[in-house]
């Protein structure tokens, strides 16, 4: 399925369904405030299965990231934070950065692994938002890469649902996405160790 959802007002009939659809196992490609991501719902095994076959990664060894509606849910599936990062996130967020972070226990429960860190989004924008927030607890995230060696990830949402539509189960065309990534910032090492210089300049 193509469903157009408008960021500025999207509409909440459209936000239902969908969220519905991730609750039911589906995969969903959906506009960040970078570029395009491909998602479900955390606590479906099996949809969290076949993204890792779609996107070809490993999910005992490769970094996942979780899209949140606000601070007060990634607190559910990391080790408190101290001070220093929470300001640092707070400022920060909405915005188009991962923090990883150390993952709590209810993380390697999710995903049956000895996953220590977990990455976390929230990004800028009111559809991939409003999603989690209706869903209700976390969207696992990875990016939509191209087979192009010059763009490195497709930015049209038309062109993205010609390629993945027989993979995935609903394209949302929110617009055109970017094509810079987020900003990876690793926060479990004490400090803040920029791994990725991506879309967003951090703030202190």
């Amino acid at each position: 399925m193509f469903l157009k959802i408008y960021e500025e007002n999207p509409n909440p009939k459209d936000i239902r369904e969908v969220a519905e659809a991730l609750r039911k196992g589906a995969i969903v490609i959906y506009p960040t405030d970078t570029i395009y991501g491909i998602g479900c719902d955390i606590n479906n095994a099996r949809a969290v299965e076949m993204i890792a076959r779609i996107k070809n990664i490993n999910l005992k060894k490769d970094h996942l990231s979780f899209v949140c509606y606000d601070l007060s849910q990634i607190a559910e599936y990391t080790k408190s934070l101290d001070n220093s990062t929470f300001k640092v996130m707070k400022r920060n967020l909405p915005g188009p950065f991962t923090f990883i972070v150390n993952a709590n226990s209810n993380v390697p429960k999710l995903f049956k692994n000895n996953k220590k860190t977990v990455g976390i989004r929230v990004p800028d924008n009111n559809i991939i938002r409003e999603l989690v927030k209706e869903l209700g607890n976390p969207i696992l995230s990875t990016s939509v890469h191209d087979d192009d060696e010059i763009i490195e990830y497709t930015t049209d949402p038309e062109l993205i649902y010609e390629k993945y539509q027989h993979m995935v189960d609903i394209v949302i065309d929110g617009g055109y996405g970017d094509n810079k990534p987020s900003t990876i910032v690793d926060c479990t090492g004490g400090g803040f160790d920029i791994l990725r210089q991506g879309k967003g300049e951090l703030e202190f």
